[in-house]
């Protein structure tokens, strides 16, 4: 599963790069034209509030989960999440608690 993890945070942080590199190169990098991309219509509404609340409860575990299994610097997956998103945020932290719990003997 540590290869899974990997390569999904690897590709989580890829692909979201490329179509914000697409939206920068078509609308310039503007925190309003973001906002008003990310509920555009409906469907992109449903989708970003969906990533939201999702990215919310993954705080709430990432917190809660790294402070009882004693993992450090926890501040890297609310840098990740923000600065790219969930998708390389949830298999980071996945793959390093996996190593951490491998280092402890529990895995």
């Amino acid at each position: 599963m540590r290869t899974v993890y990997l390569l999904g945070a690897i590709v989580g942080a890829v692909v979201p790069l490329v179509f914000l590199g697409l939206f920068v190169a078509e609308s310039g990098l503007t925190l309003t034209s973001f906002a008003r991309a990310l509920y555009a219509n409906h469907a992109a509404g449903m989708f970003s509030t969906d990533l939201l609340i999702s990215s919310f409860v993954f705080w709430v575990f990432f917190f809660r989960e790294g402070a009882a299994r004693g993992m450090s610097h926890l501040w890297v997956y609310v840098a990740c999440n923000l600065a790219i998103g969930l998708s390389l945020a949830l298999p980071l932290f996945l793959y390093v608690r996996k190593q951490h719990l491998r280092g402890q003997g529990s895995d």
